[in-house]
């Protein structure tokens, strides 16, 4: 981010009620840990503008604070056998507003389930889904949503493309 565009500084706040501001150097580390979680430390150091071991305590910083959650591998589901990609929305009965965590818990453990969102608005989850097959995806809506008690009401969209957005926009 240019010097000449300066932002107001993003809040903060871990599990351990810390809180703290971000500022431009903690935003440009994690511009570039976004686009690069694997690069060298020194390489993030120059990207940021700050020494290697300011850089290295900002970023251990951001880990124990809860900004940055933890380091993936962006796997292709297709590779490993999952190659239907599918977004459910699924709102839940009214009685079933005391079992949200329960609910979330267990969809998330599924093997077929990549990420399961909560949300405000009138479907309360979008469940993130990889099937090997058109099989898996009915099974899987049959059996672990539609045959859910809890669950109302299931629209499954399928995603014919995934782009990853980075934190420049």
């Amino acid at each position: 981010m240019p010097a000449d565009r300066a932002t107001p500084p993003a809040t903060f706040a871990s599990a351990s009620n810390f809180v703290r501001s971000l500022d431009d150097v903690d935003r440009r580390l994690l511009r570039a840990l976004a686009a690069d979680a694997r690069m060298p430390n020194n390489a993030l150091a120059e990207q940021a503008g700050v020494a290697p071991s300011t850089c290295l305590g900002r970023v251990r910083a951001l880990r124990e604070s809860g900004v940055i959650r933890g380091y993936h591998a962006d796997i292709d589901p297709g590779a490993l056998g999952r190659p239907i990609q599918a977004m459910i929305s699924v709102r839940l009965q009214s009685h079933a507003r005391g079992h949200i965590p329960d609910f979330m818990a267990r969809i998330a453990e599924l093997p077929e389930v990549l990420n399961v969102f909560f949300l405000g608005g009138a479907d309360d989850f979008y469940v993130h889904i990889a099937a090997s097959g058109t099989e898996n995806l009915r099974d899987f809506v049959v059996v672990n949503l539609s045959g859910n008690p809890d669950v109302a009401l299931t629209e499954t969209n399928l995603i014919f493309e995934h782009v990853r957005a980075g934190l420049e926009h």
